[in-house]
């Protein structure tokens, strides 16, 4: 146990040597890569677009309407027109 004592003990921290550009640019973008799909599960948790709600609506609507389910395919012009004023 004496010896153990007796010994210079190093406790210097280690010298580590600076990162490279390309090991730095891999650990910020693995970072951004972390938030992007801690992002993109939020928004599949959470939606917050009802336009395809309201698309769904509105084309019910205009079906209903004019007696087709798409009623702007294949007009044009006039009969078009007259129809996105009725709306």
């Amino acid at each position: 146990m004496s010896r153990i004592m007796s010994a210079e003990v190093d406790l210097s921290p280690p010298e580590v040597p600076e990162p490279t550009f390309l090991e730095s640019l891999l650990r910020y973008g693995l970072f951004l890569g972390a938030i992007f799909q801690l992002i993109c599960i939020l928004a599949v948790i959470f939606p917050t677009s009802k336009s395809h709600e309201q698309y769904v609506t509105i084309s019910s609507f205009i079906a209903a309407r004019c007696g087709s389910v798409s009623p702007f395919k294949g007009r044009s012009g006039a009969d078009g027109e007259k129809l996105l004023k009725d709306i």
